[in-house]
C-alpha cells in the first residue's frame, strides 16, 4: 500500500471515529462514570466488535449483509433493541457513590463493560456496509496481495478508533468532578440513556441501499 495513500486513509480512519454514533456515546459515559483508565475496557471491547466487523468485510461475508435484505434487518433490529436497553440501564442506573470507591464491583464491571461494547458495534450492519463502501476506495487492484492491504486497513481503523475513543473518555472525565453530586449524576444517566435511545432510532432509520 503506497505511502500517501494509506495516509489518506490514517485521515477517513479519524474523521469515522470522530463521527459521533454509539461506540463514541458509550465510551464518553463510561468515560464520565469512571475515567480514562476504566473505560479501557468498553473501548477495547468496541474494538473487538469492530474487528470482527471489518474480518467480515475482509472474507465476503459483509457482501451478503449488504446485498441481503432479510440479514440486515435482523442483525440490524438487534442492535435497535440492543441499545434501547442500554439507554434503559443508563436512564435508570443509580448515581456512584464516588467516596465510598467501586473498588469491589470494579471487575465485573470492566468484563460487563467489554461485552456490551463489543455487542454496541457487532450489532451495527451499517458499519458492515459502510466499510463495503471504504475499502473499494482504497485497494490497489494491481497488487496481487490484497488480504495485507485489508490486514493494513483494518488495523489502521482500529488504532485509530482506539486513539479518538481514548480522547472521547479523556474529555469526559474532565467534567468527572461535576459528577460528584447525586443529582448531576441523574441528569448525566438521563442525557446519555437518551442518546443511547437518539441513536438506536438513527439505526432503525438506516435503510441498506
Amino acid at each position: 500500500m503506497a505511502l500517501e495513500l494509506w495516509l489518506a486513509f490514517v485521515v477517513a480512519s479519524l474523521l469515522i471515529s470522530i463521527s459521533p454514533g454509539a461506540g463514541a456515546v458509550n465510551t464518553m459515559s463510561n468515560g464520565l462514570r469512571y475515567g480514562v483508565k476504566d473505560s479501557l475496557p468498553a473501548i477495547f471491547g468496541l474494538q473487538l466488535g469492530y474487528g470482527i466487523q471489518i474480518v467480515l468485510v475482509g472474507i465476503g461475508l459483509g457482501a451478503l449483509l449488504a446485498s441481503s435484505a432479510l440479514a440486515f434487518e435482523i442483525v440490524k433490529w438487534c442492535g435497535v433493541v440492543y441499545l434501547v436497553w442500554l439507554g434503559y440501564k443508563k436512564w435508570t442506573q443509580p448515581p456512584l457513590a464516588f467516596d465510598d470507591g467501586i473498588d469491589g464491583n470494579r471487575r465485573e464491571s470492566k468484563q460487563r463493560q467489554f461485552w456490551q461494547a463489543a455487542f454496541v458495534n457487532l450489532t451495527n450492519p451499517k458499519a458492515t456496509v459502510f466499510l463495503l463502501a471504504l475499502f473499494p476506495q482504497f485497494v490497489d487492484t494491481q497488487v496481487a496481495t490484497q488480504s495485507t492491504q485489508y490486514l493494513v486497513m483494518g488495523t489502521t481503523l482500529i488504532v485509530a478508533d482506539i486513539v479518538v475513543m481514548v480522547g472521547y473518555a479523556s474529555l469526559a472525565s474532565q467534567l468527572s468532578r461535576w459528577m460528584k453530586s447525586d443529582s448531576h449524576q441523574v441528569i448525566q444517566n438521563r442525557v446519555f440513556g437518551g442518546m443511547f435511545v437518539g441513536v438506536a432510532g438513527l439505526m432503525a432509520s438506516y435503510r441498506n441501499a
